[in-house]
């Protein structure tokens, strides 16, 4: 009998040809792909704030945003060329606003009316669907009348840009005033999807890209980036702040030219998108001039970017005063000239134990509030988010906040933690000066007007600054600090919020 000496083909080739892929790991593969390329939080986040915030933009009936009818107004100022606060005639007072279509205006008229005469539960609160329907079944003619949106024209066109843009685009088309509306909030959404899509992009290689994450599909942010408001294009801008200066900062990595590049666009845009917020952007200089990417004299680069923010906010805050004088007409009529910015702050610095007296009645009266509306309280149709998605976003905040990168001290001395702490806290006193001068009638006892959404912008920065202090994290049994469970824990959570967010919107809105 002759022995072959020649190996065995088929088994040479089970011990050295990789098994086949299965039909689970063909399909993640692409997956894999992309979130090693762009980062796990930056796909989350691009298919999540796509689904809730276009669900959001379609769920949300036409003008029932935050204060979406005179945000539309003012974005359709903006996208017809009107840079400037314009001066109306009112019989009421000083007013401000500009010329909107009629066929807009009728859809206008129809939903105030509809969101401010809503039956008790459990009856739907839009009284006939189809009237939505038959309204934005009109044309946009050239004819208009004119509109009042003294509390809007106080803002520069920054923010309304997107919205500005969807407006133009959906006259070019020739959509009928749905059509036009729904594009110009797909518009917003757009430009939130871009802006923190790149700030999470910049995170991709560190754990801290899922705080941020968290924030970003908030209820409340999400619901906004569905809608037409100048908090669209604000909140994403401050969070691609938060993000850079979390990662230059506090995290200490070197931004990438373009990271830069952004951060010093957003230190100019921020502060004429919305005033509250200047102090963030601000915060550009206190960030190691090496991890900017500027050695020598361009190390002044910042500092410059910084200045110029500083001197457009000023000089459009100079150009938007005299629209305070009109905010008055607000609030209820016996209420309309009882809002004096100019007493307010003679007020405040003649009597500071009175101010902050009125601001301690605020706390204990208005807290619980500002704490439910932090997570959702949508539109006006003031539905707040359930409890049970505020309790998920608690777990996701947990979560994020547990595997957060441990923070260089180096970069993020305990010098320049307190300065952003302090900006941070100065910042949450704007709001409320802000509101007590602007909204706040003379003489009232609470800071009227505040609301929590109004602080998601600053949350990043806020969590930062405890993360520096707090050096708690989440670890495994080995002492690892785990990322794939925790990130499919983080979104899992937050998709849960926003599904019950969105179905108690629906349930009490539509029926």
């Amino acid at each position: 009998m002759t022995t072959s000496t020649e190996p065995d083909t088929a088994v040479e080739l089970s011990k050295t040809a990789p098994p086949a892929p299965s039909a689970k790991d063909r399909v993640l593969a692409p997956v894999r792909t992309l979130t090693a390329r762009l980062g796990a939080a930056t796909v989350a986040f691009a298919v999540v704030a796509t689904v809730f915030g276009a669900l959001f933009a379609v769920l949300t009936p036409p003008f029932w945003g935050h204060d979406e009818l005179t945000q539309f107004g003012r974005a359709y100022q903006v996208a017809h060329g009107g840079v400037l606060p314009q001066r109306i005639a009112d019989d009421r007072g000083v007013a401000y606003g500009g010329q909107i279509p009629v066929s807009v205006d009728a859809l206008m008229g129809y939903a105030f009316r509809d969101y401010n005469d809503n039956p008790d539960e459990p009856d739907a609160m839009v009284a006939d669907p189809g009237a939505y329907d038959q309204l934005g079944a009109a044309e946009i003619g050239s004819a208009t009348k004119q509109m009042w949106f003294t509390n809007t024209a106080a803002y520069s066109p920054v923010p309304y840009v997107p919205a500005a843009v969807g407006i133009r685009l959906g006259e070019a088309l020739g959509l009928n005033v749905g059509g036009m509306y729904l594009l110009t909030r797909l518009a917003g959404l757009v430009a939130y999807l871009a802006v923190v899509g790149f700030a999470l992009y910049a995170l991709r290689e560190r754990r801290s890209q899922w705080l941020v994450f968290t924030v970003a599909v908030l209820p409340i942010a999400l619901f906004q980036a569905g809608t037409v408001t100048a908090d669209t294009l604000t909140n994403a801008l401050a969070i691609m702040v938060s993000a850079l200066l979390l990662k230059a900062l506090f995290i200490g990595d070197r931004l990438r030219p373009v990271e830069t590049g952004a951060l010093l666009a957003a230190t100019i845009a921020l502060p004429l998108s919305k005033p509250t917020y200047v102090l963030l952007a601000m915060l550009v200089v206190v960030v190691p001039a090496d991890r900017l990417g500027f050695t020598g004299k361009l190390k002044l680069i910042p500092w410059a970017f910084a200045a110029t923010g500083g001197a457009l906010f000023l000089a459009w805050t100079k150009i938007a005063a005299p629209t305070g004088e009109g905010m008055g007409l607000m609030r209820p009529p016996h209420q309309w000239y009882e809002v004096r910015p100019g007493d307010q702050l003679k007020g405040i610095l003649s009597d500071p134990a009175q101010f902050v007296h009125t601001f301690g009645e605020s706390i204990a009266l208005r807290d619980h509030r500002w704490f439910n509306q932090f997570f959702g309280e949508l539109g006006f149709a003031y539905v707040d988010v359930p409890a049970v998605s505020m309790l998920a976003c608690l777990i996701a905040f947990a979560v994020s906040f547990g595997i957060a990168d441990r923070m260089n001290t180096a970069t993020a001395t305990f010098r320049r933690t307190l300065i952003v702490a302090l900006t941070v806290l100065a910042s949450v006193a704007m709001i409320y000066v802000t509101l007590y001068m602007s909204f706040t009638p003379v003489d009232f006892y609470i800071i009227d007007g505040v609301q929590g959404r109004y602080f998601v912008p600053l949350a990043i920065m806020g969590l930062a600054v405890v993360a520096r202090w707090v050096p708690l994290r989440l670890t495994d049994s080995e002492g690892v600090i785990p990322t794939r469970a925790t990130a499919i824990t983080v979104t899992c959570a937050s998709v849960f919020a926003l599904i019950g967010a969105a179905a108690t919107y629906y349930t009490v809105v539509w029926g």
